[in-house]
């Protein structure tokens, strides 16, 4: 089939063709221009007045969380419940132009992400393609235990425990045998500002890491680490993970190793402004928005030293299928619209491993193409209107 529209965009070039055709055969594109030459009897769908690019990657969701309390859906739900809720979840960012994703823990229901992707590679549900870690490992008492529970009841930790380099190998060959894509780590927390001075301990050594990382590897796996300041971000650059997600917090040698050796930094704003918009209290929303205005300052360092950047939501604990909003927000913190869409598509299309298959409109790469009103290099938030997706040739919405 032939797709018609007035304009198609050019990720790699920065430009937009007018008007724009791609030709789909099978589950690849054949062909892309202003005027493609289609077989005899190619079926021509005309999208009128409407920017073709490629389908959107969000390299940092939470399929097995919703908005509402996540300690307490965790222990509340059950994983066959949460599983279901998951799948739902990947209809709804798929539906929202998101054709492959990052799955960054399951958040206690284990090795059930590998479920979903399956079904989603099988064809039996809608949903991006996928990138899973399964549970995510953390050491007793860290950023994702159960620690403001009373012990007595034996609340169990949202993540693997993992409290040493020995028992990080162990855990990570599990994974891998439950069909884990990465490997995801909880480098720092809890998280504190105060007075604008932002702290947060790390977790691991990073001699530990680079034993994470040296482990994944064997098997050509990453490693990706939830790290929000220093120290802990330095031990993952020196580590060499894939990513450094959320980074509110990047030395100057952080920045400059990550530079070095394209580690990929996904700040995740939408979360932020998300919490601070539905905060308990005046008090916790102000705690947010200072934490906001807190990163906001140092994605300006980071940008200016030229630090790769991939585009990550933490969706989950606000509502699927909205995450287009990171791309909002990342233009209004200083990227520009093509910056921002570069770090989406083809970094997130290389953090993702697929950089030769999905992030732009190419011949022999996956048909994974959306269509948006308007020109998103005039105005990035028409990413939050997607009106047709397709992936892999099929055709989701139109």
């Amino acid at each position: 089939m032939v797709l018609r529209a007035a304009r198609l965009l050019d990720i790699e070039s920065g430009k937009i063709i007018t008007p724009g055709e791609v030709l789909v055969q099978g589950e690849r594109i054949a062909e892309v221009g202003s005027a493609v030459k289609p077989p005899a009897g190619a079926e021509v769908i005309d999208l009128g007045d409407r920017t073709l690019m490629p389908g959107l990657i969000d390299v940092h969701v939470h399929l097995f969380l919703h908005p509402g309390a996540e300690d307490l859906q965790t222990i509340q739900e059950s994983v066959p419940q949460r599983t279901i809720s998951a799948a739902l979840a990947a209809r709804d960012d798929l539906m929202a132009g998101f054709t492959a994703e990052r799955d960054m823990g399951t958040e206690g229901a284990g090795s059930a992400d590998t479920a979903v992707r399956n079904a989603i590679d099988q064809g039996s549900i809608p949903g991006p393609r996928l990138r899973i870690s399964g549970n995510a490992v953390d050491i007793l008492g860290g950023h994702e235990d159960a620690i403001r529970y009373n012990p007595e009841q034996r609340i169990f930790s949202n993540a693997t425990y993992a409290n040493s380099a020995a028992e990080l190998v162990t855990v990570i060959r599990q994974q891998l045998k439950e069909g884990a894509d990465f490997i995801k780590i909880y480098e720092t927390g809890p998280d504190s500002l105060r007075e604008g001075h932002f702290s947060t301990p790390y977790q691991y050594t990073e001699t530990e890491l680079r034993t994470a990382v040296r482990e994944a590897a064997r098997t050509g796996k990453r490693v990706a680490v939830h790290a929000t300041g220093e120290p802990g971000t330095l031990y993952a650059a020196q580590a060499g993970v894939v990513s450094i997600d959320h980074a509110f917090q990047l030395s100057d040698e952080t920045m400059r190793l990550m530079q070095e050796k394209q580690i990929f930094a996904v700040p995740t704003f939408t979360i932020i402004e998300y919490f601070a918009d539905h905060a308990a209290s005046p008090a916790q929303a102000e705690r947010e928005r200072q934490m906001l205005e807190f990163h906001v300052g140092e994605f300006h360092k980071q940008i200016a030293a030229g630090v790769p950047m991939a585009v990550g939501s933490d969706v989950g604990p606000f509502p699927h299928g909205t995450q287009a909003r990171e791309f909002v927000l990342m233009v209004k913190y200083g990227m520009s619209p093509l910056a921002a869409l570069q770090a989406g598509l083809l970094n997130g299309a290389k953090l993702l491993g697929w950089q030769d298959r999905i992030g732009a409109l190419k011949p022999g790469y996956w048909a994974d193409v959306i269509a948006v009103p308007g020109d998103p290099l005039n105005d990035i938030s028409v990413l939050e209107r997607v009106s047709f997706v397709m992936k892999g040739g099929v055709i989701y919405r139109n």
